[in-house]
């Protein structure tokens, strides 16, 4: 049965909007559009990918050019013996210049830093892209987990006033007490009570639902009943735990981080060494006019064309250059740190992740069982009650029992999901595909 929610948003007066059906991975791409939290990490990397371009950019040659273009005027006057005398002049020139590192440590050092960034970038965004899956997955989840509550809560308190009608009418033929009947009256009291606070969950549940996604959903799809959840693929939590210590996005990101922070010592090293450059420089420039007293001459053309090579050699910058290093050099063993970190968080996520989903499968098969069991004992108990040799507070008592077996077999089915996601998300494999493949479970 599907989760509807439009139906109880339009009977508390707000509004539906274009509401839709969904399913899990809908729902998905639906947030990849709309979340901001997504929509600031695909700008983040988009970004950061720029710093190859520009770490390139320092290993090749730059090439300028300028022009100039004016008219110069100079009047002339001697006081003794007095003269006046005036001239003007046109002047023009052009220039190109070219400059090639030939060798600049610090500007290799700079490119391979830049490929360390672009991959720290890449692993922060795979880290987001993996954080939606189990959002939208937990967003999705308990807006299920909270419409099976209410439909458990509904179901409840209508066996309950079953009970309570039928509690009345032994009480006026003298077959039950009216302590049954005060009894069945409390039972519906608080399941009226528990009815409108699950009612309000669903609502609270969906509107978290459409803060990440952007859209209000006629109804979502269901687990389907019966649906196989699968196991762990390999079925051993130490292999889980080896493959978060390496290939977590997190753990990626602060192994590249490690690589921005090694290079950056070389970097500041290289404020020690020389610096080599060719150059290349052609340019000419023009002049006509008068000259001063107004004797005239002939203008002039100058072409000029250098090529050579600079050296710039370091000497003292008053102990900036070994600040520098010893700085890199401290950020590089944090950096170091924060990937022991990282590795040991990833593989404790993955050994949390691996019980739960164990844990999860047990739990999944033992509540099947009991639900089977509490029915069995709901249906004997309302068949003892009929003849007589049950009470009414024993048939609310088994009532109550299935309902509360029912939901937690639900809740634990999507447990188990999640945390079967949240496993993969640890190892660093978490994709659109595994959504693909769970939302298969769906119907």
């Amino acid at each position: 049965m599907k989760i509807k929610v439009r139906p109880l948003l339009l009977a508390l007066g707000l509004s539906a909007g274009t509401a839709q059906s969904a399913d899990l991975l809908a729902v998905y791409r639906d947030a990849a559009a709309y979340d901001a939290q997504f929509a600031a990490a695909r700008a983040g990397v988009e970004a950061g990918r720029e710093a190859l371009p520009q770490g390139r950019a320092g290993l090749l040659p730059t090439i300028a050019a300028s022009a100039s273009n004016g008219r110069t005027e100079l009047d002339y006057h001697r006081h003794s013996p007095a003269q006046d005398a005036g001239t003007s002049y046109h002047t023009s020139g052009w220039n190109v210049s070219l400059s090639q590192p030939l060798f600049r440590w610090e500007r290799w050092a700079g490119y391979n830093q830049a490929q360390y960034r672009v991959a720290q970038a890449e692993a922060q965004f795979d880290l987001a892209r993996q954080d939606l899956i189990l959002r939208a997955a937990q967003a999705y989840f308990d807006v299920l987990q909270a419409g099976e509550a209410l439909e458990a809560a509904e179901a409840g308190r209508k066996a309950i006033t079953e009970q309570l009608e039928e509690a009345k009418r032994a009480f006026e033929v003298g077959t039950k007490t009216v302590v049954e009947v005060h009894d069945a009256q409390a039972r519906f009291d608080l399941a009226t009570a528990q009815e409108i606070v699950a009612r309000n969950d669903l609502l609270v549940k969906h509107q978290q639902l459409r803060l990440l996604a952007g859209k209000e959903y006629d109804a979502l799809k269901p687990l389907r009943k019966g649906a196989a959840i699968p196991a762990p693929q390999p079925d051993n939590m130490e292999q889980w735990s080896t493959s978060a210590e390496q290939a977590y996005a997190g753990v990626r990101a602060a192994l590249a981080q490690l690589g921005v922070s090694e290079q950056e010592i070389s970097k500041q090293r290289a404020g020690h060494l020389p610096a080599l450059d060719l150059i290349a420089n052609r340019g000419r420039s023009s002049q006509t006019g008068a000259f001063l007293a107004g004797a005239s001459g002939p203008g002039y053309d100058l072409t000029s064309t250098t090529v050579g090579v600079q050296l710039s050699l370091p000497i003292f910058a008053g102990g900036a250059v070994s600040s520098a290093v010893d700085q890199s050099v401290a950020l590089k063993n944090k950096a170091q740190a924060d990937l022991d970190n990282a590795r040991h968080s990833a593989a404790l996520q993955a050994r949390q992740a691996y019980l739960g989903v164990s844990a999860g499968l047990s739990q999944v098969k033992a509540l099947e069982a009991a639900l089977i069991s509490s029915q069995s004992a709901l249906d004997s108990n309302k068949l003892g009650f009929e003849v007589g040799v049950r009470t009414n507070i024993e048939v609310l008592n088994a009532q109550s029992q299935y309902f509360d077996t029912r939901q937690r077999l639900s809740r634990a089915r999507l447990d188990t999901l999640l945390a079967l996601l949240r496993l993969k998300a640890a190892a660093g494999s978490l994709a659109e595909d595994d959504l693909t493949a769970i939302n298969g479970l769906f119907d």
